[in-house]
Formats: C-alpha cells, sequence, structure tokens
C-alpha cells in the first residue's frame, strides 16, 4: 500500500512522515509531494519524494494509482496569505482539493482521505461553544476555502468516490522555524521567540483567547483518522479535533513558569487590525464530545506545550 502526504515538505508533513514510518500500520511507500521537494527522511527505502505544484491540470491525476490506500491532504495556502492573494489561495486551496479528489473518485475509489480542514470554517456571530454541528459561517477567505473542501470531501465519501475524514485543526503550538503569514503565527512566536533569545511582537490583546493543540497530539489524531472505520463517523465525516482553551496572558503565565520573567519581557504587543479582524471570528470555546467519543486525543495542559516544544529542540 502507498501513502501520499500533500505538504510533504511542510512542518506537519515532516512530522507525520516520521510518526507514520515509526508506527504498526503496514504500507510499502510513503510519497511525500510538495511544492518545494520534501526531505526524504534519512534512509528508510519506504520514503519517496516529488516536487510538484497539485493545482496544474493532470498533477494529482499522475499521483495517485491502484496502490494508493490513503491520502493526507495537508497542502494549503495559509489564512493571511490567502486573504492577501485571493486568486492563489481559491487556486491552492479549491482547486487542489477537487483535482486530488477527482482523480481518486477515477484512478482508484475508495481510497481513505484524510483532509486538513481548520477552525476558520467557524466565523461571524458564533455560540459560546461550538459543536461539529454548528453552521459554519466563515469571514475569511481562507475559511470560504476550507469550507468548501469539507462539503466536497462530505459529498465524495457519500458517492462512494472515496473514503474521507475531515478534521478541523485547532491552532497549533508551538511550531518550530520563523514566522509564516497564518493570522495566528502569533500563538507559536510568543513562546518559541522569547525561548530562543529573541523578540516577539503579539498582534492581540492578552485577553485573546485561543483554541489550542500541540503538534504532537495532532499527529496522534491524524494517524488515528487514518486508521479508524469510517463508518464510525457517521453520514457526517467532519469532526472538531479536541483542543484546549488558553488565553494569550495564561500562555505567558506558562512561559514565565517554566522559563523568568525576563524571557517573557521579550514579548512586545503592537496590535494589528487585519490579524484582530481574522482571529476574533474564530471560536473560542469547542465541545470536544464527539472528538472524544471518536478516540481522538487532548492535550492536558498549556505548560506541556512548552515542555514539549523544548524537548524536541534539544532531541
Amino acid at each position: 500500500m502507498q501513502i501520499i502526504i500533500t505538504g510533504g515538505a511542510g512542518f506537519l508533513g515532516q512530522r507525520l512522515a516520521k510518526a507514520l514510518l515509526a508506527s504498526s500500520i503496514d504500507f510499502d511507500e510513503l510519497l511525500l509531494i510538495d511544492v518545494m521537494m520534501p526531505s526524504d527522511l534519512g534512509m528508510d527505502k519506504r520514503v519517496s519524494c516529488q516536487q510538484a505544484d497539485l493545482s496544474e491540470s493532470g498533477a494529482a491525476k499522475n499521483l495517485i494509482t491502484a496502490k494508493t490506500g490513503i491520502v493526507f491532504h495537508l497542502a494549503a495556502i495559509v489564512s493571511s496569505h490567502a486573504e492577501k492573494e485571493f486568486d492563489l489561495g481559491w487556486t491552492v486551496n479549491l482547486d487542489t482539493t477537487r483535482n486530488l479528489l477527482e482523480a481518486c473518485r477515477h484512478q482508484h475509489p475508495g481510497i481513505r482521505f484524510v483532509f486538513a480542514s481548520s477552525l476558520a470554517a467557524y466565523g461571524g456571530a458564533l455560540p459560546d461553544v461550538v459543536t461539529d454541528s454548528t453552521a459554519v459561517t466563515p469571514s475569511s477567505s481562507y475559511g470560504a476555502q476550507k469550507a468548501i473542501g469539507e462539503l466536497l470531501v462530505n459529498d465524495y465519501t457519500r458517492k462512494g468516490f472515496v473514503d474521507g475524514r475531515v478534521l478541523r485543526l485547532p491552532t497549533i503550538c508551538v511550531r518550530p522555524g520563523k514566522p509564516n503569514q497564518a493570522a495566528s503565527s502569533f500563538v507559536s512566536s510568543i513562546i518559541r521567540e522569547p525561548i530562543n533569545g529573541e523578540q516577539a511582537i503579539c498582534p492581540v490583546s492578552r485577553d485573546l483567547p485561543v483554541w489550542m493543540s500541540s503538534p504532537e497530539t495532532v499527529i496522534q489524531n491524524f494517524i488515528r483518522a487514518a486508521t479508524m472505520d469510517g463508518a464510525d463517523f457517521g453520514g457526517w465525516r467532519t469532526v472538531n479535533l479536541p483542543g484546549i482553551g488558553v488565553t494569550v496572558q495564561q500562555m505567558l503565565d506558562s512561559l514565565e513558569r517554566i522559563t523568568d520573567k525576563a524571557t517573557v519581557d521579550r514579548v512586545r504587543f503592537i496590535p494589528d487590525p487585519v490579524i484582530n479582524k481574522i482571529v476574533y471570528s474564530w471560536p473560542v470555546a469547542v465541545d470536544n464530545t464527539r472528538g472524544l467519543q471518536l478516540g481522538f486525543s487532548v492535550d492536558s495542559d498549556f505548560d506541556a506545550f512548552i515542555t514539549q516544544y523544548v524537548a524536541s529542540n534539544k532531541a
């Protein structure tokens, strides 16, 4: 069996690939594909890498074969980038998804298709706590693209073209590397940069609550989604992955507990109205009930996010 990860050069793609290689899942090939050449992750002969733009005509069709068993579709243009570059956002976030689904439909129907969606699919006037069935009214192009992708995966599943699983991801923290164009990028940078001895800018207020998950837990949940029986989802294949709600101030309190006040003092607050408009449209609390019932994992507290990041940097 072949497993494919789109966005295979990215942080989550690389972490997922390593976890799959260490898992008990029986497969012959792990194909990592991205617009940038992914890392082959060492000497494991099961790994192959391909540089390609899946929004281009025919690219997805050439990717999917009769041996493809699982597709993890992680490739995307992030939130603020999709908002700034409207056409590019729709091309990458929607056209690529449709191209992949069509390739699965015609090349090998029934492939397990794990789609990485986002809580950005929500927006507007939301209840205090959202559930999997709360109506999505996105307030950004990125959110609209993800919401449409969710509907496509559900409809292709209903028709038997794929065996879809849609995961709405919380904000993931702490990501390594440098800040990107995601509206939520500050969530990681206000922890990562101070720990690394650098200044960080927080564009939102201290009392903003963020619904989040650690990278390790998200990767566990990707693998859980791919290996469980699709029928366990019921008629609607979209699930909010479990997360925890933490305010910016609580994040900084955790940082001070684990490091010191001098580290926290490296964070400066400079409001950004564009970022605020996007992130304040996202849910502040999500009902974890269905996700936990389906066997997905949740983090315990935010201190664990920081210790996980520090430990991974020492590894």
